[in-house]
This record gives C-alpha cells, sequence and structure tokens, in this order.
C-alpha cells in the first residue's frame, strides 16, 4: 500500500473512532436523564433517613424574653386608652419639647416641611370630604380620629433621629401641644393617662369600628 494510501486509512480510523466516542457520550446521556446518575455522584445510603428524622425540639439561637424585655416592647395604647403609662404634660411644656425636637422637620407651626407632614389644620372644619378632595392635606386636626392614637405614634417613633427616646412626660406634653394648636384643646390642659382618653376628636365621628373577624384569635 502506497504511503498516501495509509494516510488515508487512517483518517478512517480516527472519524470512525470519534463517531463511537459520540455515541457512547449520547448513551450516557439518555441514562442520565432517565434519572440514574453515576456511582460517585450517588448520594450516601444514609442520606434518605437523614432526610426523614424529626427535626430538633430546639435549635439553640436566642435566649427567652425576659418580663422587662416584653415590657419595652409592650407599647401599644387602645382608643380607651390601656396602655398609657404614669406621667402628664402641658401645651405649654410640649411646645418647648417641639421645638427642640420636632420643629426641624414639621416646620415651628406644625406646618410641615417637605417631605415631612403637615401637623395643624382644621380645614375644613365642619366636613369630611377627603373622599373626594384628593388634594386636602391630613392632619391631626382633621383626619386623626382618637387622640391616644397620638400619643401611641410619638412614643414610638418620634423623633425619627431618634425614635422611642422620648419621656412619658415628653410624649404627654407634645401630644398636649398638637392638640392646643389643632384647637382641640384649651391650651392649660393637661394631659395624662385619665384626661387624654376623654379628649373628642373633631373627626371621630367619621370612622366606625372594624369588626371583621378572621382565623381563631385574630380580629
Amino acid at each position: 500500500m502506497s504511503r498516501h494510501g495509509r494516510v488515508r486509512r487512517a483518517a478512517r480510523c480516527v472519524r470512525r473512532g470519534a463517531a463511537v466516542a459520540l455515541l457512547l457520550v449520547a448513551a450516557g446521556a439518555a441514562v442520565a436523564c432517565q434519572g440514574e446518575v453515576p456511582a460517585s455522584e450517588a448520594p450516601p445510603a444514609d442520606a434518605s433517613a437523614a432526610a426523614s428524622a424529626a427535626p430538633p425540639e430546639r435549635y439553640g439561637f436566642g435566649r427567652p424574653a425576659s418580663a422587662a424585655r416584653v415590657a419595652a416592647l409592650d407599647l401599644d395604647v387602645n382608643p380607651v386608652g390601656t396602655g398609657l403609662p404614669p406621667g402628664r404634660g402641658t401645651a405649654a411644656e410640649g411646645a418647648v419639647t417641639y421645638a427642640q425636637k420636632c420643629a426641624a422637620c414639621h416646620g415651628a407651626r406644625g406646618e410641615g416641611l417637605a417631605p415631612y407632614p403637615r401637623l395643624v389644620g382644621r380645614t375644613p372644619r365642619d366636613d369630611f370630604a377627603f373622599g373626594t378632595d384628593a388634594k386636602l392635606v391630613k392632619t391631626v386636626g382633621n383626619y386623626w380620629s382618637h387622640a391616644t392614637t397620638l400619643y401611641d405614634y410619638v412614643r414610638r417613633a418620634m423623633p425619627l433621629t431618634a425614635p422611642g427616646s422620648l419621656t412619658p412626660d415628653e410624649v404627654y406634653g407634645l401630644v398636649a401641644h398638637l392638640l392646643a394648636e389643632n384647637g382641640i384643646v384649651a391650651r392649660d390642659a393637661v394631659m395624662d393617662a385619665r384626661t387624654l382618653p376623654a379628649v373628642r376628636m373633631p373627626a371621630r365621628d367619621r370612622f366606625v369600628p372594624d369588626e371583621r373577624r378572621g382565623g381563631r384569635d385574630f380580629r
């Protein structure tokens, strides 16, 4: 056989070998698609048993909540005043706190400095047109339904730079100040756990109780 013939024969052998290799790879892929995996990739024999084992009762994270820690987080105040702490405050005292810790965001007179909301305003005084006039601005004086909600929110969230840092007396004073600025209470009124729930907000009758109930123990 000539040298040229031997070269052609060798080339044919190489092509046949490549074709066989491709067939073997395709066969292996078909087996894998049917759910079989190489022995080297099979899970250990005890993997299924471990997966079906019951989880531990405890994972060792966190710590039991102490009564003091629960009390520090249990800050909600409901409309009848449950949750209000001991303390007192007047509008004059609240004006001082407001100037120091609130005016930078809400304005010296509660007019609001964008993007922070306006707090003072009784317009409109005699109607409640928020459902028909989107331009109306909601304030403490024309929209909030309960004075106790004002205490709850201020104590939790204000001032923005240090929420939760106000004392009960400071919060009572701020609430008295905002209510007086909105013409809801007299400027010499004292706000405390007894007098605050008795405040009748102008928009109170514009809301109805939500009596919907969800699942067990949910309201």
